[in-house]
């Protein structure tokens, strides 16, 4: 059957009667409209139209690209796409191809006007795509760039009896199957805020992140970190992931949150790309001093997709929320009392108000709100990350359990986390050994040197440096950071000393004023 009003003609002597027929017909819609009345013509129209829809045994659902004046593609639409794209490629004779964003895979898609079908439990189903033309009557529209735009849309055909099954069970079907193929296909990406996400620019651009191919290599497998602390978090993560029912269940939104707090250069980023890579989800790396207010912060939380971590690095230097803001809004208020007494010239006071306005505006009621109030359901499967090198500056109020459920502390290097440094840059497995390393283990037990440091002297420098000269020069920066810890040492041990001694001093000295008064 074919639904797009075509004719299976046999033998050559049917297209001059097939042709006669066309033309009588064009006549007649002619003399149809230039005869009858506008509301006339309406009303037969209708009639009409209504009177094939009695005895046409097969009904239309139509899926448009967009509805109404919404700014996003339709994801019933989307997901029919995806789902017909397979079959397209397999039937139509005139496909679209594009080429992805960042990326040279090309995309096969139904043309206009193309037909395909699909099979469902025994019943036959026909899809065909539509895209018309119509002109746009509005001062301003960001789809049409001109005086027309371009709407598509997706039309399903099926025989009326098949109603239920289709409506109740097959479209489900679909829509499950476009949703499965996006995941499967899904190129992973790692998003940013903007500064400027007022209100033009999301008109623009549709979106209020940025993003680029998330390529990050690190893997859990190749993370210098405790063993046993790196399998407890694996366990921790993969049961996240399987537990939708349970959060369901339990009546809690299905997110978990992670602090990781410890010196620099202890691997904080690296672990929440190993978080990405293992579980496949997209990052978003949240800026807080780029966002404008709590509202802002919401609409950044929205828009952002499932199967995701969102990430806020650096937490304690991000905005005034940490736990001695009652001690820097004392500061600020010192500050503004000064300011008032001092005179200043109009230009100038107009500038700092500008720059004031400038300032984020983020609460920490607001940011509490996204990470466990409300607006912490928007979404699912969703993973938070705060990472800071001073967690005693944090409120006890954002890190407590429920908000950041599981906290990590990543602490200097380790021997275990040497070992899997040395398999990663010098090729030497777990299982074996080098003579040079029990005078590494040693020294770590006796310093301190991050794993990113370690990591920068074991690198190959040049086409010379083997195993042995790259452990050696290890071995000099872990000596010269024993002797530069010990010295550190033995010059606050002298500096605590002489405090000591002068407190002692001044005690005496009190002591003698007292008894030369009394």
């Amino acid at each position: 059957m074919n639904l797009l009003g075509g004719f299976s003609v046999a033998g050559g002597g049917m297209l001059p009667q097939l042709a006669s027929t066309i033309a009588a017909a064009a006549v007649s819609y002619t003399m149809f409209q230039h005869y009858f009345p506008p509301e006339l013509a309406g009303i037969i129209r209708r009639y009409t139209e209504k009177l094939i829809a009695f005895f046409n045994p097969y009904i239309q659902i139509t899926f448009p690209e967009y509805t109404g004046d919404s700014f996003e593609r339709s994801r019933a639409f989307v997901d029919i796409e995806r789902y017909l794209n397979s079959a397209a490629i397999a039937q139509a004779k005139r496909l679209q191809a594009s080429v992805e964003k960042d990326s040279e895979n090309v995309v096969f898609s139904m043309a206009n006007c193309e037909e395909v079908e699909d099979y469902f439990q025994g019943i036959k189903i026909w899809w065909n795509s539509r895209i018309t033309t119509v002109s746009s009557n509005r001062t301003f529209s960001w789809r049409s760039r001109g005086q027309e735009m371009e709407k598509k849309s997706f039309n399903l055909w099926f025989h009326k009896k098949h109603k239920e099954i289709m409506t109740t069970k097959y479209l489900k079907y679909v829509l499950k199957e476009g949703k499965e193929i996006a995941v499967r296909e899904r190129r992973r990406k790692l998003y940013t805020n903007s500064g400027d996400n007022d209100w033009f620019s999301f008109l623009e651009n549709h979106r209020v992140w940025g993003h680029v191919l998330f390529n990050h290599p690190s893997t859990f497998e190749t993370l210098a970190m405790d063993p046993e602390k790196k399998q407890e978090l694996i366990n921790d993560l993969i049961n996240f992931a399987k537990s939708e029912s349970y959060y369901v269940r339990i009546g809690k939104a299905w997110k978990r949150g992670y602090l990781l707090y410890g010196p620099p250069g202890t691997g904080k980023s690296s672990i929440i790309a190993a978080m990405a890579n293992l579980l496949e989800y997209d990052v978003y790396d949240l800026e807080l001093t780029s966002v404008k207010d709590n509202t802002e912060l919401r609409k950044l939380l929205i828009d952002t997709s499932s199967k995701s971590i969102l990430v806020i690095e650096d937490i304690d230097c991000s905005l005034d929320i940490t736990g001695d803001r009652e001690k820097k809004k004392k500061k600020k208020k010192k500050k503004e009392e000064d300011s008032k007494k001092k005179k200043k010239k109009k230009k100038e006071h107009s500038m700092n108000r500008r720059g004031d306005d400038d300032k984020s505006k983020v609460t920490l009621s607001g940011l509490l709100n996204i990470i466990d109030g409300l607006w912490s359901a928007c979404g699912g499967e969703r993973i938070i990350v705060f990472t800071t090198n001073h967690i005693e500056k944090l409120d006890p109020a954002l890190i407590r359990r429920g908000r950041m459920d599981k906290h990590i502390e990543l602490s200097y290097c380790g021997y275990e986390a040497f070992r899997i440094l040395a398999k990663n840059y010098l090729g030497i497995e777990l299982s074996s050994s080098h003579k040079l390393f029990p005078r590494i283990r040693t020294l770590l037990e006796e310093t301190e040197m991050t794993p990113a440091d370690v990591a920068e002297n074991l690198m190959r420098k040049n086409s010379d440096d083997d195993q042995e000269s790259c452990l050696l020069r290890l071995i000099e920066a872990l000596e010269e950071s024993k002797i530069k810890a010990e010295e550190e040492n033995k010059r606050k041990a002298e500096e605590a000393a002489n405090k000591k001694e002068e407190e002692t001093d001044e005690e005496e000295e009190s002591e003698e004023t007292e008894e030369e008064e009394d």
